[in-house]
């Protein structure tokens, strides 16, 4: 009794690579082979460039609210001071500070002076908003602190101010020069409040990465803010940094809890959630059309399986006479499809995680041959195209493209099983 040969044995795999490499004279279908081959190895391209620049544009954006931003603030309700005025400040900042310091999983916390202001140096004006904080404190923040993007010397930050590198420019200052500051809310006196104006000398300057950051943020020393916004004794917030600022919501109880009764928290959640929503909406509507496209490469691959059965129809009835099973000749047609599914998805991610790798270098071409401006950081907030190459990432792309690839050979190689092999002889 004969021995049936097991799946997939070499003969299989002989006769698929034949049919394949065949020319077109000979029957062969190596121009929709290429055809498919290349669709596929674009759609793989296309999905792996947008899901790096996806998970690339999320980490920077994610990155520059957690080095620049609090992770969780704290604040009081409004109440009324001695004078009658509703007042939202806190009077025991540094006790406040050190207790929510203590809880654990916090950093830091320190407290802040904030206020809105008209910056002006050399005829120009800007609308800044100032952050009063102590030095040790600021030169914690990651994005503002760095000695990469930063110049000047922090460790002068009580002798002036430090200003975002965008204000910098719309103010056309740099280190040494001074800026006046303009507040509405200044001097009282008899007759009314009047602006209070004062220069400062700027001895940092700093890029956050942010374009909304660098464009209106300042920093003052603590002291001067308090002075210079009328908060003598008292802060208007304390900045919390946490250690893992994506499980903040869970630090929220304990930091109202000994903060105060009167204590309110706004996490960075909070502040830009809907932004991230609305990324992760995109992202899946996203993956779903790139999806679409994968299947739709894919599906050259039946018209090229199609077209190769009818070739090979012959072929066919004289494997079968041979002794060649149904199951032998859907392998041999599901190996064609299979593998031209296979050479398109290696293509595909091999080009696109060159294009994630060497983004930079490609998007200054495209911006060269462009003519400059295809990217406007006044629009998007951040200074470049990131991408950042995940291999869950690629690995979804992989799954997808083989996965989609081998379902629809099916349906060409059980066709080319089930042909009878009476009727593919009977006019040969």
């Amino acid at each position: 009794m004969a021995q049936t040969p097991p799946p997939f044995a070499p003969f299989e795999w002989m006769i698929a690579w034949r049919y394949l490499r065949a020319r077109r004279a000979e029957g062969g279908v190596s121009v929709m082979t290429w055809i498919s081959l290349i669709g596929i190895t674009l759609a793989v391209f296309a999905l792996i460039a947008t899901l790096a620049v996806r998970s690339g544009f999320r980490a920077e954006f994610v990155d520059t609210i957690l080095g620049s931003n609090a992770h969780v603030t704290v604040y009081y309700s409004a109440e009324r001071d001695q004078s009658g005025r509703v007042a939202r400040t806190i009077a025991d900042y540094d006790a406040v500070a050190q207790a929510v310091a203590a809880v654990p999983g916090v950093t830091r916390a320190a407290p802040l002076v904030k206020g809105q202001v008209m910056a002006t140096a050399n005829s120009r004006n800007a609308g800044v908003e100032v952050f009063g904080i102590a030095q040790e404190d600021l030169a914690t923040v990651p994005r503002v602190a760095n000695p990469d993007t930063a110049q000047g010397d922090l460790s002068r930050f009580t002798e002036g101010i430090a200003i975002g590198s965008g204000v910098a420019r719309e103010l056309g200052v740099a280190l040494g020069d001074r800026v006046k500051l303009i507040s509405p809310d200044g001097v009282r006196t008899a007759f009314g409040t009047s602006p209070r104006v004062k220069a400062y000398e700027v001895v940092y300057v700093f890029t956050a990465g942010r374009y909304d950051i660098d464009r209106t943020r300042i920093y003052m020393p603590f002291a001067e803010a308090q002075l210079y916004f009328n908060r003598d004794g008292v802060a208007d917030e304390i900045e919390v940094m946490v250690e893992n600022p994506d499980r903040v919501d869970a630090m929220v109880l304990p930091i109202i809890q000994v903060a105060g009764p009167r204590a309110l928290v706004w996490t960075w959640q909070d502040a830009s959630g809907g932004f991230l929503r609305a990324l992760e909406i995109e992202d899946n509507v996203m993956f779903i059309i790139l999806s679409i496209l994968v299947l739709i490469a894919a599906m050259n691959i039946v018209s090229g399986l199609i077209m190769l059965v009818k070739n090979k129809g012959r072929d066919i009835g004289i494997l079968r006479t041979m002794g060649l099973t149904e199951g032998s000749v859907l392998r041999v047609f599901f190996i064609c499809g299979a593998f031209t599914g296979i050479l398109g998805t290696v293509a595909g991610v091999v080009f696109g995680c060159l294009f994630a790798l060497y983004i930079d270098p490609i998007f200054s071409f495209v911006n060269y041959v462009a003519g400059g401006g295809v990217w406007d950081p006044a629009v998007r907030g951040i200074y470049q195209l990131p991408a950042q190459l995940n291999l869950a990432d690629v690995l979804s792309a992989v799954a997808l493209s083989l996965g989609l690839s081998f379902i629809v050979t099916l349906f060409p190689a059980r066709r080319a099983a089930r042909m009878n092999p009476v009727e593919a002889l009977r006019y040969e």
